[in-house]
């Protein structure tokens, strides 16, 4: 490793700050009227965009050696692969009749 980053605090409060603002966001957002597949997209984005944040600037991956940023890139597909294939075995399943 090329060394450790010490994060100055105007860094940590400024993400803190745009991660308080995209929770207030978010808040507001549910009391807007947004179509029925929108409002998880909506909701999704701001979520991802928030643990984009934490990921970068809290776990220092921003400052690290790229090898790091690509074992989180390739959890998080092996968890997407995952979730898909679970969503393909539950969504294409026969209607189960109860026996009587």
């Amino acid at each position: 490793m090329s060394g450790h980053h010490i994060s100055t605090d105007k860094t940590l409060l400024s993400v803190a700050a745009a991660l308080l603002a995209l929770t207030i966001l978010t808040v507001g957002v549910t009391y807007i009227h947004i179509p029925a597949p929108w409002n998880i997209i909506t909701a999704m984005g701001i979520a991802v965009v928030k643990a984009g944040l934490v990921a970068l600037f809290f776990m220092n991956l921003y400052w690290d050696e790229r090898f790091n940023s690509m074992l989180l890139i390739a959890g998080l597909a092996f968890f997407g692969l995952l979730v898909a294939l679970t969503l393909l075995d539950t969504l294409f399943r026969a209607e189960v009749i109860p026996a009587f």
